[in-house]
């Protein structure tokens, strides 16, 4: 028995299936990911912890002594200006 056309019909089956997979590719979405705007500040809020420098000892011994000594006399105004400078804020509308 001799079967004849048979690479003919693989041939058909074969293209069916490349042309399926072909068509759900395209149909596929690409991944997204958005955050919320606590993530996000909290995001922002590490970055900024790990930019700050190490405690300068120097620095610390020196406002002790001083208020020991009754002559440290900080400016409450100028100490908060500093801390929205350093720490770079941005307002969120």
């Amino acid at each position: 028995m001799k079967i004849n056309g048979i690479n003919k019909t693989l041939e058909v089956y074969e293209n069916i299936e490349i042309k399926k997979s072909n068509d759900i590719r395209g149909i596929s979405k690409k991944d997204e990911l958005k955050l919320s705007d606590k993530a996000m500040d909290y995001g922002i809020a590490l970055k900024k912890l790990k930019d700050v420098p190490e405690i300068r000892m120097d620095k610390v011994k020196k406002i002790q002594d001083e208020i020991k000594t009754g002559v440290y006399k900080p400016d409450g105004e100028k100490i908060v200006e500093k801390m929205f400078q350093e720490a770079n804020f941005e307002k969120r509308i």
